[in-house]
């Protein structure tokens, strides 16, 4: 992993992945910046383009014609768009674009990124744990889904989007949020009116502040933790230690 005193990129990949890894992506990483609903891939479309987020929310979306819209997974400056790319296909069924907050990207073509890591197995190695947490990811929001209470399953995606931002607020609407634990906006709102009378979160028209992460984490239960837990294991710390940072430099 990369010492060097200058930080390339505010993406954890990036950051993380060997140092001769990332040398030979230097070359071809172009920093863009993202807007908010920003398409990163579209559906059944060919992936052309990878992004590594440097901050914001992107989210990972399937829409059946009958269900609409559900969202199956987030990712931000930890992760990186169009996971397929990476496990040999260039299509997906689902569209990935900026929901919250979105920054700036290092970008590169998707057929440049499978080269390489075609290439390179210790590349390849690194970005596919990534894609293994991702895969953990999905497959606990199922299964919050089908077993927790829609509190519990607000609470997690809240940890989840507080995970991967600076500071305490979360730009969330209400229709996303039923989107992101695939509940009624009614059903939205009346966890949110839980989660405030206990003074865990506030909320705000458009945005979510989280007042106490510790009772957050109590709601939620095991339905947060196993990928945070696996993303630490396979590619390092999920969240910035930013009050430990501020502790220190007081």
């Amino acid at each position: 992993m990369s010492q060097s005193d200058e930080i390339f990129s505010q993406n954890f990949l990036l950051q993380r992945m060997p140092e001769s890894c990332l040398d030979l992506l230097k070359p071809y990483l172009v920093r863009t910046p993202l807007d908010r609903r920003q398409v990163l891939v579209e559906a059944n479309i060919p992936i052309e383009i990878i992004y590594f987020p440097e901050g914001g929310i992107a989210s990972v979306v399937s829409e059946m014609p009958d269900t609409g819209r559900t969202e199956v997974g987030i990712f931000g400056r930890e992760g990186v768009s169009g996971i397929g790319v990476l496990l040999g296909s260039d299509i997906t069924p689902h569209e990935t674009f900026m929901q919250v907050d979105g920054t700036t990207a290092m970008k590169m073509s998707a057929s440049q990124l499978r080269q390489i890591a075609s290439d390179n197995p210790i590349l390849q190695t690194f970005l596919l744990r990534y894609v293994q947490s991702f895969l953990i990811q999905t497959a606990h929001s199922a299964i919050s889904n089908a077993h927790h209470q829609i509190e519990a399953r607000l609470a997690r995606w809240l940890l989840m989007c507080h995970d991967r931002i600076d500071g305490d607020e979360v730009n969330l609407t209400h229709e996303f949020m039923s989107m992101m634990i695939a509940a009624q906006r009614t059903g939205v709102t009346v966890a949110l009116h839980i989660l405030e009378g206990a003074k865990i979160i506030r909320s705000l028209r458009g945005k979510v502040i989280i007042l106490d992460r510790e009772k957050l984490e109590g709601v939620a239960g095991d339905a947060y933790g196993a990928p945070e837990t696996e993303y630490e294991r396979l590619i390092g710390p999920l969240r910035k230690k930013i009050k430990a940072e501020t502790t220190e430099n007081d």
